[in-house]
């Protein structure tokens, strides 16, 4: 899902760190103080999961895991999954640090929308169905960040449109198994530790 650096025009770029800065700042000002820890082990959750991707194009194939986070998180899905990009570009080179604000806002957005969309049911049916509803988040949540990965593409110029479409048609396989990755985190959460999804409305 990390778009590289220079393959975007300046104006997306511009944009897209100016909507990650506001998602980032909304986080903090959410941020419940005794859920730090479990942000971490999220952010690092994502960080592991991610090292290992396919490029394609511009982009890449990797697990990100953004349904679950967004799940457990809220709005406070933005300043965790910003840390963990950041700290990608700077060890790793993946992405980069000029496309950090359209990576962050293609991977967080979407978990901050799975979470508006499903987090009520998660907590509030069996675990069985929970997972149900946590699988169909992890797929919505990466078929909305190929959404908006290609979007940023697209934008960028016509003579990326063939991209757009690659990243978009190439992430169903990936849409299949965070589909699974996510029920399964869900419906084990669900079972020994329910509060993991539990936090204050608005968070």
């Amino acid at each position: 899902m990390h778009i590289v650096d220079g393959a975007l025009s300046d104006s997306v770029v511009i944009g897209g760190a100016v909507l990650a800065f506001a998602g980032v700042a909304y986080g903090l000002k959410r941020m419940d103080l005794d859920r730090i820890p479990q942000m971490g082990i999220l952010s690092a959750s994502f960080f592991i999961a991610s090292l290992i991707h396919v490029p394609v194009g511009p982009s890449s194939l990797h697990l990100i895991l953004n349904g679950l986070i967004g799940l457990a998180l809220g709005w406070t899905a933005f300043p965790a999954l910003f840390v963990a990009l950041l700290l990608q570009a700077v060890f790793f080179g993946y992405g980069g640090l000029i496309v950090l604000g359209v990576n962050t806002f293609n991977i967080a957005l979407p978990a901050v929308l799975v979470w508006m969309l499903f987090h009520k049911k998660i907590i509030s049916t069996p675990p069985k169905q929970a997972s149900i509803w946590g699988g169909i988040a992890g797929a919505a949540s990466i078929v909305l960040t190929a959404i908006m990965v290609s979007l940023s593409l697209a934008l960028t110029g016509e003579e990326f449109l063939v991209a757009a479409k690659l990243a978009l048609a190439s992430h169903i396989p990936i849409m299949l198994v965070e589909a699974f990755v996510t029920g399964a985190a869900v419906f084990l959460l669900a079972r020994v530790k329910p509060d993991f999804f539990a936090q204050p409305e608005g968070s």
